[in-house]
């Protein structure tokens, strides 16, 4: 994505990360989350559109898919670990302390806030 400065965000499966990309708007500003082996937040991209479907059909099943474009905006220079997040009573109500798994999630104003921070310290 910092190579080409723009990417399509696809593939989300989960039914609750699907709602969530759903909502997804031009402009919106987004947590850039590595959910594997790191499971850390490493910087801000933003939605270059509305999310949008990308409905398929094929012989097994029908499948409703969406996506939304989106570009580098801010790498930070310290990621936001998942242990920090966990060990922050500030997000006791935050989705990823409670399904970390799930790849898309709203943040309310105050976490974003809380995380800001916590890659600038």
């Amino acid at each position: 994505m910092e190579k080409e400065r723009k990417t399509t965000w696809s593939g989300v499966r989960n039914n609750l990360a699907v709602k969530y990309l759903r909502m997804v708007r031009k402009g919106d500003l987004i947590f850039y989350y590595h959910s594997g082996k790191e499971k850390q937040i490493v910087g801000i991209i933003k939605a270059l559109g509305d999310a949008y479907s990308t409905d398929k059909q094929n012989q097994v099943s029908t499948s409703i898919e969406v996506a939304v474009e989106v570009a580098p905006i801010e790498k930070f220079a310290k990621p936001v670990t998942l242990w920090e997040i966990k060990k922050d009573s500030r997000f006791s109500d935050f989705l990823l302390v409670r399904i970390s798994r799930l790849s898309v999630m709203p943040v309310s104003d105050e976490q974003w806030r809380v995380i800001k921070e916590l890659s600038e310290t």
